[in-house]
């Protein structure tokens, strides 16, 4: 089994590239930052390590990038708790940014989460494809995180189902109704496949729905080959994903850029 330290080190090398963002249409390098666009107006920056880099100089520039794109509405700038980066959040905050919720970056070995979960009676796991049920999927997960209903995220989806990139998309399903869903993304090119936007109807949490879901992407990560599973949890799924034998490595916490109203209505 691998420790915490590999876990991270396979992380850093593995996924903080171009790999950790497969679904861009745009990627512009500005030093040792990435400047990724994404369909439906947003922008997301990432990076490998910003040791040596000036944030007073590196924010303004990667946000005027953005601002000089009428259509980016939003932009999340990805930090991690283990970086060297003195200075870069007071800097983000200078420039406008807010500061979100952290997560806990959870890493383990897919073997470890592919086990036998029971699923109480009624409720069956498949994977969606057709566009009624990819649409109904993700108003579920907008509804359960309290945001609106929006075909941003589905459109998105749907279009990454159309490449055949190996993302599946999964539910749990009860009565005819969706009540639990996540994505299994492969990341080509490493060993590892995330595991992203796990939503659980409240209802029906704490009945082992979610870690039932997790374990079948985990199996369906293993047939592709890949070894090491990641995400980036809430304190909701951080408990069970470390029930499974994934482990915390770090910590990663988003800076939030959205254009003025004036601004939005000019696009």
């Amino acid at each position: 089994m691998m420790d915490a330290a590999q876990l991270l080190a396979a992380y850093d090398d593995q996924l903080r590239t171009d790999a950790e963002t497969p679904s861009a249409i745009d990627v512009t390098r500005l030093g040792p930052l990435r400047l990724v666009t994404f369909s439906g107006g947003r922008g997301f920056i990432t990076y490998r390590s910003l040791d040596g880099a000036d944030p007073d100089r590196l924010v303004p520039e990667a946000l005027s990038h953005y601002q000089a794109t009428p259509e980016i509405s939003r932009v999340e700038w990805k930090t991690r708790g283990h970086d060297h980066a003195p200075g870069l959040h007071d800097a983000l905050l200078a420039n406008g940014f807010t500061k979100g919720d952290q997560e806990s970056i959870m890493i383990g070995e897919a073997s470890s989460l592919a086990v036998d979960v029971p699923l109480p009676d009624g409720v069956t796991l498949r994977t969606v494809t057709e566009e009624r049920d990819v649409r109904a999927m993700s108003a579920m997960a907008d509804e359960i995180f309290g945001d609106p209903i929006s075909d941003d995220t589905a459109n998105a989806l749907l279009r990454r189902l159309s490449r055949n990139d190996g993302m599946e998309l999964w539910v749990a399903e009860a009565n005819g109704h969706f009540i639990s869903a996540g994505r299994l993304e492969p990341v080509p090119g490493t060993t590892f496949a995330g595991l992203w936007g796990g939503a659980t109807r409240p209802e029906w949490r704490g009945r082992g729905i979610y870690r039932a879901l997790t374990a079948a992407r985990a199996r369906s990560a293993l047939q592709m080959g890949k070894t090491l599973i990641n995400s980036d949890s809430t304190e909701y799924s951080r408990p069970i994903l470390e029930r499974s034998g994934l482990l915390k490595v770090s910590t990663t916490t988003p800076y939030e850029w959205q254009r003025a109203d004036q601004d939005q209505r000019r696009t």
